[in-house]
């Protein structure tokens, strides 16, 4: 083996063996559900009544449609306003505003 291929083989290894580090640590970061943050059909799972599981949310930031998010950034997410005008924010519980008639 070359110099040459003995660093682009050892380069390799190392190019690997990070990546494999930093998807172990996103990995292992805590997730929590989140309500009311998902855009339409893009919820992780179950919206509520009328949908089965992941991507059956029809409008966006629906109340009962939950998207995991890394732990502890739900409450702070920045969502633009309703259409009346009010404050959207995300819930760690079902919401009850934004469900399709």
């Amino acid at each position: 083996m070359t110099t040459t291929s003995s660093r682009l083989a050892l380069g390799a290894s190392l190019a690997c063996a990070l990546s494999a580090m930093a998807a172990t640590a996103v990995q292992a970061q805590e997730m929590e559900k989140c309500y009311g943050v998902a855009l339409a059909g893009q919820n992780d799972c179950a919206a509520g009544p009328g949908t089965t599981c992941a991507g059956t949310s029809t409008m966006d930031y629906q109340g009962n449609a939950w998207k995991m998010v890394p732990a502890g950034t739900c409450l702070s997410m920045e969502l633009p306003a309703a259409a009346d005008g009010g404050a959207r924010e995300g819930a760690l519980e079902p919401l009850e505003r934004d469900i399709p008639a």
